[in-house]
């Protein structure tokens, strides 16, 4: 049996692919557990930057259906475990203290694109779409769709999208914020490269710091994210980069970072 989620690392960054191509990646319990596998492996410090992506025709199109047949045979049944797999994944994900890019190749809906708003970068075929479908098959939000979509787009946005679910397409999901760049198809594999070689090389430790501080700030006072901020910062000033980065901008040459 073909693994399901594929796992990679070459010059520091990490790619994981769904890898269901003939169901367009819906999830399953195997691959709920191979994603949160790779996510573990991500945490790796030998790792600088991951790609998020899925095989063949599709990015992930959320959760497999056919799964919750059996399960619904059990009258006193409920969605539980299932929940708890993709929530264990949106954690590991989120804890990832280091930068990260949905690469999306295709349809992405339901968790899949859960998963995509959830990492910090999202690139985008232009053939590609998102689609917010749990409320097509009378589900709610998951999988942190509910905290990342209205800091993406507003609320009352994210309650349209959510309550009248449909195919949104790449040039919509730029104009709304909902992803970083849009590409031709063919060449969002060598875009999404050149992107994630740019992240790998940069200051990796700050890069962390400095998704902490934002992530923190939005439930927190003005006050409390001065102070955050400082604290943070200390700790960045304390980094080879920065030390490194001063010494070169006053050679008037190009820092090198190595993320710590």
């Amino acid at each position: 049996m073909p693994e399901t989620v594929l796992y990679a690392v070459d010059s520091g960054i990490a790619t994981i692919t769904f890898n269901r191509p003939d169901v367009l990646n819906a999830a399953d319990a195997a691959m709920r557990a191979g994603l949160l596998g790779a996510l573990e492996c991500a945490a790796d410090s030998a790792v600088r930057a991951v790609v998020l992506t899925g095989a063949g025709r599709a990015f992930c199109v959320g959760q497999d259906l056919r799964e919750l047949v059996p399960l619904y045979a059990e009258p006193e049944a409920d969605l539980s475990a299932v929940v708890a797999g993709f929530n264990r994944c949106a954690t590991a994900l989120a804890a990832l203290a280091k930068p990260t890019v949905a690469v999306i190749n295709g349809p992405a809906a339901g968790a899949g694109a859960s998963f995509a708003f959830g990492c910090d970068f999202r690139l985008m075929a232009d053939t590609a779409s998102i689609s917010l479908a749990f409320a097509g098959i009378a589900l709610v939000p998951d999988s942190g769709a509910s905290w990342l979509l209205p800091r993406l787009v507003g609320l009352p946005k994210a309650l349209e999208l959510l309550t009248f679910p449909r195919p949104i397409g790449a040039s919509e999901c730029l104009e709304l914020g909902l992803v970083t760049a849009v590409h031709p198809a063919e060449q969002l594999p060598a875009a999404a490269s050149a992107f994630a070689a740019q992240l790998a090389i940069g200051p990796t430790h700050a890069f962390a710091l400095a998704k902490r501080a934002l992530h923190q700030a939005q439930t927190s006072s003005y006050v409390d994210a001065l102070a955050l901020e400082a604290m943070l910062q200390v700790e960045a000033g304390k980094t080879q980069d920065h030390r490194n980065a001063v010494a070169a901008f006053l050679r008037k040459e190009k820092p090198v970072f190595e993320g710590r």
